[in-house]
């Protein structure tokens, strides 16, 4: 540099910051050994603030606007610098510009899954992910707590802090609020709002301001996602039975509609592999027995028709109005036992399943053994 160069640049006239990055948070002014002259001219432009600091401290803050700097309007350098009678020599200052723009999607997510005990499910294992906005709200905050004295100060440098506060408070705001994992969906919004709140104040501490928190998905593991769907298929199918009947009925239409198949009596064939398929399907659901000859147990295949004795028929129960309240349902040596006991008798009022209403026990004919237990009034 030569020395008309060194003299031209000994004094700074314009300071500005023509932004041309989207992640540039804090931009350090470069000027040689810092001086800068009486009356230069300080562009701020809108989203910005320009920070003069003194010997790393913050002196004067400067919103959007023009000025010429003079040590009238800055009074707190001034003071630092000790210019008691104005003097119009130049001063030394570093100048930071702080953006104040959002710096919009910005990723979350979870780097391993996260452990969470659902009531349906039981302990689960989840991974979230999701977006995020935020932007300066104190620069002289920011300044002191995160950016320092360094030049230039990006996204990147605080990104990661951020990613692991939205995802450390976010999961402890989704536990705290016991909300069923197949429920998550629905209210990605509410659940999004919550862990603003949750996160916020942190955020603030660091002088900036979170704008907008988004979860775009929460997933669970791939096996449990399987089974999962295997649990929504069957709860489509349905009855198995009804499934392969419908199954078997495409089978006939398929069959008529191609006659090189052998029509109807492929449909017929169709058919009974339907119902031979439906028997394998019982087969296999019965119980494990027990066979006292050998010893051993395992799945027995369905005896045929008339081998076993057919179920025994269902007790009847009665329900019973005691004091004007309905009880029961009682089976017949029940209602013997409130009879010995004075508390049934042939006025009582009786129902069961299949009566058309309340009617007195003395009037129905299957309670007439249990009243006939019941001693006569004394004279």
């Amino acid at each position: 540099m030569g020395l008309f160069d060194k003299l031209r640049n000994e004094f700074i006239d314009i300071i500005e910051w023509t932004d041309t990055t989207s992640d540039t948070i804090v931009w350090k002014f470069p000027r040689y050994q810092n001086e800068i002259k009486q009356g230069a001219q300080l562009t701020v432009r809108e989203s910005q603030v320009a920070v003069f600091m003194n010997e790393g401290k913050i002196a004067d803050i400067f919103p959007a606007g023009r000025y010429v700097l003079t040590t009238q309007n800055l009074p707190i350098l001034a003071t630092l610098q000790g210019w008691k009678y104005g003097f119009n020599s130049p001063y030394k200052a570093d100048v930071f510009f702080v953006s104040l723009r959002q710096f919009t999607n910005q990723k979350w997510g979870t780097k391993n899954p996260v452990m969470l005990r659902d009531a349906e499910f039981g302990p689960l294992r989840i991974r979230a992910f999701g977006s995020y906005a935020f932007k300066i709200k104190a620069a002289d905050v920011f300044l002191k707590e995160v950016a320092a004295t360094n030049p230039e100060f990006t996204v990147d440098g605080i990104n990661e802090q951020l990613r692991n506060l939205a995802v450390s408070r976010g999961m402890d705001a989704i536990a705290e609020q016991h909300i069923p994992v197949l429920d998550l969906a629905a209210k990605y919004d509410e659940v999004s709002n919550i862990i603003t709140e949750k996160i916020r104040p942190e955020f603030n501490e660091l002088g900036l301001e979170l704008t907008k928190f988004l979860i775009e998905n929460i997933s669970l593991p791939p096996e449990v996602e399987a089974a999962l769907d295997k649990r929504s298929s069957m709860g489509i199918v349905g009855n198995l039975g009804a499934y392969a009947q419908f199954q078997a009925a495409n089978a006939m239409e398929k069959s008529a509609e191609n006659p090189g198949s052998g029509g109807l009596a492929g449909a017929g064939l169709g058919l009974g592999m339907g119902a031979a398929m439906m028997g394998q399907v019982g087969n296999v659901f019965q119980p494990n027995q027990f066979n006292p000859q050998t010893g051993a147990s395992g799945t027995q295949a369905a005896p045929a028709a008339g081998a076993v004795p057919p179920p025994l028929p269902a007790a009847v129960a009665f329900h019973v109005a005691i004091e004007g309240k309905q009880a029961g349902p009682f089976e017949l040596d029940q209602l013997r036992q409130l009879a010995t006991a004075g508390n049934f008798n042939a006025n009582t009022l009786v129902w069961k399943a299949g009566m058309a209403a309340w009617a007195a026990a003395g009037t129905v004919p299957e309670l007439a053994p249990v009243l006939a237990t019941v001693p006569p009034p004394l004279p």
